[in-house]
C-alpha cells in the first residue's frame, strides 16, 4: 500500500519540480543562438557575420541567444547565469556582452560584462532596448528588432555613441503611452499593490471625511498620485492616473455629500466631535482629523558580469 501511495506521489513531486524551476541555460552552439526560432535563417547568417566581424576587430564577445520562456524567473538572474555559464569575453578584459530575448514573456535584456560598462552604460543600452528593440518588437519584427539592436551595440562599442537613427524611431512614441519600467512583472505587481493600497487608502478617507480637512487631504496626496505610479507604470501611467484622481475625488465628493450617511457624519462631527463612516470612527480636534477603526494598524517596509545592462518589455 505504501509503494502504490509512493508511486503515485512520484509524478506530482517531478511536476511540482519542474513547474518550480525556472529555464535551463541552453548550449552556446554560436553568436546567435536562436532556441525561440524567430529569426530567419537570413538573419541568423547576417548577424553572425557581423559579431565575427566585430570580435576579430576589437575582441569583444557578443552573444545573441531567443528563448521561448522563462517560466517565471526574472530575466536579469537568468541573464547573468547564462552569461557566467557561456563565459563571454576575453579572461581578464571581461569584454562580452549577452543580448537575451523572450517572446513568449515578452522581456528582453542587454546583459553587459564588467570590462565594457564604461562605454555601453545602463543608460545606453536602455535606450537601445526602448528607441530601437521594442517598437519593432510591438510589431511582430523581431529580425529587424534584434539586428538592429545589435548593430546599435556594436556602434557603441566602436564609436562610443549611439546611432543617429534612435532619434527618428523614438519620435513617433506618445507621452500617453504605457512605457513600462525595467522590472520584472512579478516585482511590478508587487510594487503596485504596495504603493495604490497605502495612497488608495489616504485617497478613501479623503473622499468619505466630510469637512475642510478631506480638501487639504486631497492637496496633500496630488505630488503622491503624481510620482509613486512611475514606479509601476512608467511616466505615462502615472500621467493618467494624476489626472484621474485629480477629476475623481472632486466628483465623488459631489455625489456623495447629498447621501444620508454622509450629513449625518457631518452632524455629528460638529455636534459630538465625532462619528462613525463604514466602520471607522473619525473624531474632530480642531481643524483637525483623526481616523481609527479600533485599534487596528497596518505598516510596511521596503568573463564574468557586473550585473550592468538593461531590462524591458513590449
Amino acid at each position: 500500500m505504501k509503494i502504490t501511495i509512493k508511486l503515485w506521489l512520484l509524478p506530482i513531486m517531478l511536476l511540482t519540480v519542474s513547474l518550480l524551476k525556472g529555464a535551463d541555460i541552453p548550449y552556446l552552439s554560436g553568436r546567435v543562438n536562436d532556441y525561440a526560432q524567430i529569426l530567419s535563417p537570413q538573419t541568423r547568417q547576417a548577424l553572425t557575420e557581423n559579431l565575427r566581424a566585430h570580435e576579430n576587430s576589437t575582441t569583444n564577445q557578443i552573444a545573441v541567444l531567443t528563448i521561448p520562456t522563462l517560466n517565471g524567473e526574472s530575466i536579469e538572474d537568468y541573464a547573468v547565469q547564462v552569461f557566467e555559464e557561456w563565459k563571454l569575453g576575453q579572461q581578464g578584459k571581461d569584454n562580452g556582452v549577452l543580448i537575451v530575448v523572450v517572446p513568449n514573456d515578452r522581456r528582453m535584456r542587454i546583459e553587459v560584462g564588467y570590462g565594457l560598462e564604461p562605454l555601453l552604460t545602463d543608460g545606453r543600452a536602455g535606450r537601445i532596448i526602448q528607441s530601437i528593440m521594442t517598437p519593432r518588437f510591438k510589431n511582430g519584427d523581431y529580425d529587424s528588432g534584434i539586428t538592429e539592436g545589435v548593430l546599435a551595440v556594436i556602434a557603441v562599442l566602436e564609436g562610443g555613441q549611439l546611432p543617429e537613427s534612435m532619434g527618428e524611431t523614438s519620435q513617433g512614441k506618445s507621452f500617453l503611452e504605457f512605457e513600462g519600467p525595467d522590472l520584472p512583472l512579478r516585482e511590478r505587481i508587487l510594487f503596485g499593490a504596495f504603493i495604490f493600497t497605502i495612497i488608495g487608502l489616504f485617497t478613501a478617507i479623503g473622499i468619505f471625511t466630510p469637512g475642510a480637512g478631506s480638501w487639504f487631504l486631497y492637496f496633500f496626496l496630488i505630488p503622491f498620485w503624481a510620482m509613486f505610479p512611475i514606479i509601476v507604470l512608467g511616466t505615462g501611467g502615472a500621467f493618467i492616473c494624476l489626472i484621474c484622481y485629480l477629476l475623481l475625488f472632486p466628483l465623488l465628493k459631489l455625489i456623495i455629500r447629498n447621501t444620508k450617511w454622509y450629513k449625518k457624519a457631518k452632524k455629528d462631527l460638529r455636534r459630538k466631535g465625532r462619528a462613525n463612516i463604514g466602520g471607522f470612527r473619525i473624531s474632530s480636534g480642531g481643524s483637525g482629523r483623526s481616523w481609527s477603526s479600533g485599534g487596528s494598524s497596518f505598516s510596511g517596509g521596503g568573463g564574468s558580469s557586473g550585473g550592468g545592462g538593461a531590462s524591458g518589455s513590449w
